[in-house]
């Protein structure tokens, strides 16, 4: 694990904080998450975006919003691996501001992690579905909407019927899901529908 001083050495001003960026499927996380990014980037802050290797739908090492906005990053495929690279890129020159996006593939250590960070001065800008194609709290993000000081929740535009959408149907073969699917499948965007209320269909057990 990391010791408190590794975290960031020019953090006497204690001005770090939790932004959560969150929503269902197409909500435009991603885009806000990379417009974010960027915009501290041109402030001159120190930037450093992660993400879960296990999204690599468009790239291995760039996020990507469904739009076409890209951001370079580190594919991590655990918090230990995230840790590491963290504490070499602080090494180089502090860092400011962390990025993570998809918190919901990661695994539950990232939120100690992303807490100890704020505490000690950093910027942490996370993106991560609120809810898994049931309609349940999806990890990670349930405790980082207590956590944040600051959260945004985004809808989509239903594919059904035009209302505003926050739920994220998973479709396979052109039928939603059985409620025994796996929780983690990363798709193309065939595989998933933003729904409203009335359009999302729960998945059978």
């Amino acid at each position: 694990m990391i010791r408190e001083q590794e975290v960031n050495s020019n953090s006497v001003n204690k001005l770090g904080r939790i932004e959560l960026i969150t929503g269902c499927m197409f909500a435009g996380k991603t885009e806000e998450f990379i417009r974010r990014l960027r915009r501290n980037d041109y402030a001159k802050k120190r930037v450093v975006a992660f993400k879960p290797s296990i999204d690599n739908r468009y790239s291995e090492d760039l996020i990507a919003s469904h739009s076409g906005a890209v951001l370079k990053s580190y594919p991590v495929s655990s918090v230990e691996q995230l840790i590491e690279i963290y504490k070499k890129e602080n090494a180089i020159s502090p860092i400011d501001i962390i990025g993570i996006d998809e918190v919901q593939f990661m695994d539950k250590k990232i939120v100690p992690f992303i807490e100890l960070l704020a505490n000690n001065g950093v910027i942490v800008i996370v993106t991560g579905l609120d809810k898994d194609f049931r309609s349940e709290p999806f990890q990670n993000v349930d405790k980082l909407l207590v956590l944040a000081e600051f959260v945004d929740k985004l809808t989509a535009i239903c594919h059904k019927c035009g209302n505003f959408a926050n739920r994220t149907q998973r479709i396979i073969n052109g039928e939603p899901a059985n409620w025994d699917s796996p929780i983690v499948l990363v798709g193309e965007t065939d595989s998933y529908e933003a729904r409203c209320r009335n359009c999302y269909k729960l998945p059978k057990k």
